[in-house]
């Protein structure tokens, strides 16, 4: 059996694979990261980065018996993660906070807390696997069980040298069993609704862009290609290249930024 340090994030999926973990008898220790202290502000219930979320991860890892750490990377959280998030609409291209955040701070920092405490695997909630490739031997990101919850897209940029290092619980297991496992242990999380939203901005992205923004955009005119002005727009970094909808242009045929 392996000692693991296990990502807590206070949800089902995270509280599942711990307990799996437990089961299968490894010595696991709780690892929960707070990432954004505006989510203290954040009405919506539950918001993944909120107190709400590490009080629960507390929780089931009282009950489960093991260790819980709680890791403060909020200024890397800003730098890495907030601060890529406001370029890239200042550039107009769409940006994917949570690939970044995987990448530069959840792979990075945990695995290092993980160092510290002597484990020898990291594990995390996400529906995925890591394998070792027969032919080259190399390891490589797999597709879990679930494929409707296949959440390998977000983990691509952790990188190739981490992988062995990993380890995904739930890899052979669907969402409603896990939403069934919580039930039996009668955890807070068994029915929680999944996150959908990037954790750090509350509502709409636009009002968290103005409020972060060092200037506030500019109003200004949608032109097409022949330049027939199309209606207004509330600045340019609310709109990225490619996007369709929500830019308030009514026409017969569809148009793109």
């Amino acid at each position: 059996m392996a000692r693991v340090a296990m990502a807590m994030s206070g949800g089902v999926d995270s509280s599942v694979a711990a307990a799996l973990l437990k089961q299968q008898g490894h010595e696991v220790i709780g690892l929960h990261l707070k990432l954004y202290h505006g989510a203290e502000q954040d009405s919506r219930p539950k918001s993944c980065c909120s107190l709400d979320e590490a009080m629960d991860a507390r929780a089931v890892c009282h009950r489960l018996e093991i260790p819980f750490y709680v890791l403060d990377v909020q200024e890397e959280f800003r730098s890495e993660v907030i601060d890529y998030f406001i370029r890239e609409y200042q550039d107009g291209r769409t940006p994917n906070p949570c690939v970044m955040c995987n990448r530069t701070i959840k792979s990075r920092y945990l695995l290092k807390k993980a160092d510290e405490l002597d484990c020898e695997l990291l594990a995390t909630g996400h529906y995925a696997r890591s394998q070792q490739e027969s032919g080259s031997g190399g390891w490589a990101l797999a597709r879990p069980a679930d494929l409707r919850k296949d959440q390998t897209y977000f983990l691509w940029g952790v990188e190739r040298e981490s992988l062995p290092r990993l380890c995904f619980p739930l890899a052979d297991h669907v969402k409603p069993r896990v939403r069934r496992m919580a039930s039996e242990l009668d955890f807070a999380a068994a029915d929680k609704p999944d996150s959908q939203e990037v954790c750090f901005v509350p509502r709409d992205y636009r009002q968290f862009l103005a409020a972060e923004l060092p200037e506030t955009p500019e109003p200004g005119e949608f032109v097409d290609t022949e330049g027939k002005v199309l209606g207004a727009h509330q600045g340019l970094p609310y709109y990225t290249v490619g996007q369709r909808r929500g830019l308030g242009v009514s026409a017969a045929t569809p148009y793109y930024v």
